[in-house]
């Protein structure tokens, strides 16, 4: 199991003071080097961390950025342009402090299906996500929309503070994977995840890679970045481990 790491609020402090420090591309390469798989990068529509130009260097600098954003005609445009080793599509409202939930691909499954065929079209190899609720009517409509990962939410089980509430997640979390893995999909995970839940959403088994952003940037507060990226992937691979021992 990977680790992507999301940069944003390396962007959020550099924004803060209207400078070009600190630097997200050198953020970038400092999580690369600490063994993560890649970088992730939400470009918003209203900017507000990420920008044009960070997403556009940290692609053709690193050739792994997965690159969040929205099915905004102009955002798609961009992403085409670009050319970062993976997308995910995720829901997005101006509002928000951060995504809240998982994409209503069922909803309009003709528009999703016309943004992936726009990237497979472009890009043979292009690996497309959409970022989706641990619901198997999601699930159905993403591989329907021509997904070939989805990207589990796990901001509910992140969320949850009774262990029974935990519980009912995970297994949902756990249902989801299973089933979207039995269809053809490859799954991720990622929201909310931070050092203390990431260890039973790991123990799962069967995910391809965990998008992890906020408690490792604020952790790196601390401990700086490489470290703070070293102990996630320490956790997973813990996790990783006693699963093979257990099977």
């Amino acid at each position: 199991m990977k680790l992507g790491v999301n940069i944003d609020h390396i962007a959020t402090l550099r924004n803060a003071r209207g400078d070009d420090f600190p630097s997200p591309v050198h953020a970038a390469f400092v999580v690369l080097e600490a063994g993560a798989s890649n970088v992730t990068c939400h470009l918003r529509e209203d900017r507000r961390h990420i920008k044009d130009d960070d997403v556009i260097i940290i692609s053709k600098l690193t050739k792994r950025l997965n690159l969040e954003m929205s099915a905004d005609e102009k955002i798609v445009k961009i992403a085409l342009d670009v050319m970062p080793k993976s997308v995910t599509i995720v829901p997005e409202r101006r509002q928000e402090l951060t995504t809240e939930g998982g994409l209503d691909v069922a909803a309009d499954i003709k528009r999703y299906e016309s943004i992936t065929g726009e990237f497979k079209f472009k890009f043979t190899d292009a690996a497309v996500s959409a970022f989706i609720e641990p619901d198997p009517r999601q699930i159905d409509a993403a591989a329907e929309a021509g997904f070939g990962f989805i990207e589990i939410h796990t901001g509910r089980y992140a969320g949850e503070r009774t262990e029974s509430g935990k519980y009912s997640e995970l297994f949902k979390i756990k249902t989801a994977a299973e089933y979207a893995r039995k269809i053809g999909l490859r799954v991720n995970a990622g929201h909310g995840l931070n050092y203390q839940n990431i260890y039973d959403i790991a123990m799962i088994g069967g995910f391809m890679e965990f998008n992890i952003g906020f408690s490792i940037i604020s952790k790196s507060v601390f401990c700086g970045l490489e470290t703070a990226v070293k102990e996630m992937l320490s956790i997973i691979k813990a996790a990783e481990f006693a699963n093979c021992r257990n099977t």
